[in-house]
């Protein structure tokens, strides 16, 4: 399935729509093209190319949310599919304080983990353990949720989201 980066008037990323949709903008005359895919919606008599990236003919303003809602796609995108304790490949969701003794289920609770770490751990809290984690979890950066968002990034997005690209 093809998806478009939306590029707020001001080039910060807004989110990711299906290509349809994405067309649909550009017909309507909402956006404009910034990089095309190589994809096109076709009728009878006509090509529309679907955007990989547009941007908004007009500013949209977005409120200040503090919270973002936690999904699993984001809480690996947010630490890059790493164990927080060891640095290894994770493949698990661990709540820093459990769940079981009061932890919340917020971005400064939720870290990814391996599979042995986190059985490790159990329901525990680090205090109790030698375990420590890697870094501080926080909420992400939008461009972290709309790199969740699509399971691979284009190259085309990569400026717009400030990401690295993985190897």
């Amino acid at each position: 399935m093809v998806r478009s980066l939306v590029l707020n008037a001001t080039n910060e990323p807004l989110s990711v729509v299906p290509g349809r949709r994405g067309a649909l903008l550009v017909f309507e005359q909402k956006a404009d093209i910034v990089h095309e895919s190589e994809h096109a919606l076709h009728s009878e008599r006509a090509a529309l190319p679907i955007p990989s990236v547009l941007r908004l003919r007009y500013y949209v303003h977005v409120p200040y949310t503090n919270s973002r809602a936690i999904s699993r796609r984001a809480v690996f995108a947010r630490d890059g599919h790493r164990c927080q304790y060891c640095g290894g490949h994770a493949d698990s969701i661990d709540h820093v304080t459990p769940r079981s003794r009061g932890g919340a289920n917020t971005w400064d609770n939720v870290v990814a983990a391996c599979r042995p770490c986190n059985t490790r751990k159990r329901d525990r809290l680090l205090s109790e353990l030698p375990m420590g984690l890697r870094r501080a979890p926080e909420a992400p950066s939008r461009a972290t949720l709309l790199t969740a968002a699509a399971p691979v990034v284009p190259d085309p997005w990569v400026p717009y989201l400030h990401v690295r690209r993985s190897a």
